[in-house]
């Protein structure tokens, strides 16, 4: 079901030269522990003057929209959410601004799905925006990950959750230390 989805919308997104990334849930599975997902993330490399563009794409995907009134509601939240009714799998895609979001697209790695390549977003990137979000399930996530892929980039991490934390007076730079010494 995922699959299938994923593919239809990479070709599109691609069609469109619009420059993508997964991450969210479809991301951990790639590079974590095996777990319940009933969405896909898709970061947009494009901002919200391609909403229309978009539009065409989730009309011609079949997809439906989640709000009543688009323009309106990804104006403010950045994210357009539709849903493949048939399997009810929600996809949100998530409209880009911020260099750190070019830059992590960018980043992307090219998965093949059967004949189809996907791109998933890098695994620091997913610990970045799963240490952003920063549930419960996030921190588990983030914890399987790392130790299943040992060999991450803590740099590249630790400098981006610098950046937000000084941006936004947070402090994501001590929540991903206190990971990394849980689980060494």
């Amino acid at each position: 079901m995922f699959e299938a989805l994923l593919k239809k919308i990479a070709r599109s997104l691609e069609g469109k030269n619009i420059p993508y990334m997964v991450i969210g849930g479809q991301a951990v599975l790639l590079y974590g522990e095996p777990r319940l997902t009933r969405d896909i993330d898709i970061t947009l490399g494009a901002g919200i003057e391609r909403l229309g563009e978009m539009r065409a794409i989730i009309d011609r995907l079949g997809l439906k929209y989640l709000t009543a009134k688009v323009e309106d509601f990804v104006k403010e939240t950045m994210v357009l959410p539709a849903i493949e009714e048939k399997t009810g799998i929600r996809v949100d895609f998530i409209f880009s601004f911020s260099p750190y979001e070019r830059q992590a697209i960018e980043r992307a790695k090219d998965v093949a799905l059967g004949q189809a390549k996907i791109r998933f977003a890098a695994l620091e990137d997913v610990v970045i925006h799963k240490i952003i979000a920063g549930r419960p399930r996030d921190i588990e996530d983030i914890e399987n990950m790392l130790l299943k892929n040992p060999e991450y980039d803590s740099s590249y991490i630790e400098k981006w959750l610098a950046e937000f934390d000084a941006a936004l007076d947070l402090n994501y730079g001590r929540s991903f230390s206190e990971i990394q010494k849980r689980i060494t």
